[in-house]
């Protein structure tokens, strides 16, 4: 039993160093077999990546076959085409040979027929000259005479149907453009009258305007440059002068004179250097107002007051401003219908009458002289044209100068727009029924409608159809040559001829 503890403890020291070498030989075994399973994973591996890369090249061998019958098969497809089209062209060039001789032989046997048809003219034109006693210079003389005759006969029909068939073309697009400007504008009518009176408190205050020896009155003229008239008339005094702006600061001067009381020649100069100041001002927002309205920029400032300057200047009683201002904006209206530079018809429009402030002050008419301040200014040569054109004294250079002066004689022709004197009128008419009745042929004139229009009658026997559009056409360019006269003036030839017989 003493020997009992070291029997269990040799077991058990046994058992310790046999478990130390079933535990090593396990690590030794176990690390065998993990070492040969990563050489059988690498082997795997190797082989998979084999097979993958042999797939991949059989496929794209498959794949460039594939591509290259397909290149094969559209080059044959081309071979083919190539051959179809050069055997095409071998028969067209065949077709074309046999056309070329085929042309060839016609041609050898026209020139056959025009030597036998010379032959047959040469001898028809001897038996002609027989017969008729003529030459062949004679008779071809003859020949081109009525073929001229012919020929001018015909011509004046198809002019004169060409242009009925331009007039009504362009009569028709014209009113509608016009209808349409005058529509969308719809302004009122213009004319105006110009009063110069000056209303009076009473009777009394003329003899404080003319003053102790007439020292006022005389005073005031000299400040004003004005002739003041006072007669008779009741509570009324008339400022006269030739220049509307002159006028206008004297009358403006006398009313506030007259309102202030106190008239002697110190306080008429000072007044009338504060109206005049005033007026000046006044013209400067006028032209400024009107280049605002009308949509036109870039004007020069001289330009600005001579627009501003004809709100005091009148034509036939129509103010020029707003006679200019209705004309550039029915010209803006127009040459937008037509697609043209709205901008250049509103800018040659507002300045077409530009020149009429000047007439007082310079010799000229007033197209001459607007013609040089727009060129003096710089304006565009469009305009210059439009100002120069639209009274048909220099050619129309662009259809922009047309325009401006049909939306002028709108403007100036609207019932209402213009007033004249009568004694003009009545010359007006007499001379038009003069100038259409000095071409002969014209058997009575009548001058209708207040001048807008004339009716021509001829005598049927002396002048034809042909002969008639040629007449209105000659009367029309001869009233634009010598007469004045606003807007436009239709020429009427009328023609009838009449066949009378009886039954008995």
């Amino acid at each position: 039993m003493a020997d009992l503890p070291a029997i269990i403890a040799g077991v058990v020291g046994g058992g310790v160093a046999a478990g130390a070498y079933f535990y090593v030989a396990g690590r030794h075994v176990g690390r065998r077999a993990a070492e040969a399973l990563a050489r059988a994973a690498t082997a795997e591996s190797e082989r998979l990546l084999e097979e993958a890369r042999q797939r991949v090249v059989l496929a794209a061998k498959a794949e460039l076959l594939q591509a290259r019958e397909t290149w094969e098969e559209e080059v044959a497809d081309r071979r083919r085409s190539i051959e179809r089209r050069e055997q095409t062209l071998d028969h067209r060039s065949s077709a074309l040979e046999d056309r070329e001789r085929e042309l060839e032989r016609r041609h050898e046997a026209a020139r056959a027929r025009e030597r036998e048809l010379a032959q047959r003219d040469h001898e028809a034109r001897a038996r002609l000259e027989e017969i008729a006693g003529l030459s062949a210079v004679e008779a071809k003389q003859e020949l081109l005479r009525r073929l001229e005759d012919e020929a001018r006969s015909e011509a004046a029909a198809l002019v004169r149907d060409l242009k009925e068939q331009a007039r009504r073309n362009a009569e028709k697009d014209a009113k509608k453009i016009l209808a349409l400007a005058i529509q969308r504008l719809a302004a009122e009518h213009t004319a105006e009258s110009t009063v110069s009176a000056v209303a009076l408190p009473s009777d009394e205050m003329k003899g404080r305007i003319i003053g102790r020896e007439g020292r006022n009155i005389r005073a005031f003229e000299a400040a004003t440059g004005v002739d003041v008239i006072i007669d008779d008339t009741p509570d009324t005094v008339v400022v006269s002068c030739f220049d509307p702006v002159r006028r206008e600061v004297a009358r403006l001067a006398l009313e506030r004179l007259i309102a202030d009381g106190r008239i002697h020649p110190g306080r008429i100069e000072e007044v009338v250097g504060k109206a005049r100041a005033e007026i000046e001002t006044g013209i400067l927002e006028a032209g400024e107002q009107a280049v605002y309205e009308t949509g036109i920029k870039g004007m020069h400032p001289e330009l600005v007051k001579l627009v501003g300057r004809m709100k005091y200047r009148t034509s036939y009683g129509q103010n020029i401003l707003e006679h200019s201002k209705e004309v550039a904006w029915l010209a803006g209206i127009m040459a937008a219908e037509l697609k043209l530079d709205a901008q250049l018809a509103k800018r040659g429009a507002l300045l077409h009458d530009i020149g009429k402030v000047l007439t007082h002050e310079h010799d000229g008419t007033h197209v001459q002289l607007g013609v040089e301040v727009a060129t003096k200014h710089g304006e565009h040569p469009v305009v210059i044209n439009c100002i120069a054109a639209h009274h048909d004294d220099v050619a129309h250079e662009s259809p922009v100068s047309v325009i401006v002066q049909a939306a002028d004689a709108v403007s100036g022709s609207r019932p209402g727009a213009r007033r004249e004197a009568f004694e003009t009128y009545v010359k007006r008419l007499t001379q038009l029924e003069q100038i259409a009745g000095d071409f002969p042929g014209v058997e009575k004139v009548f001058a209708i409608q207040a001048g807008r229009e004339v009716r021509v009658v001829v005598t049927p026997n002396a002048i034809d159809d042909a002969k008639a559009s040629e007449l209105s056409d000659q009367i029309a360019r001869k009233i634009e040559r010598e007469l004045q006269y606003p807007g436009q003036i239709k020429v009427v030839v009328i023609r009838e001829t009449r066949a009378v017989d009886f039954a008995r």
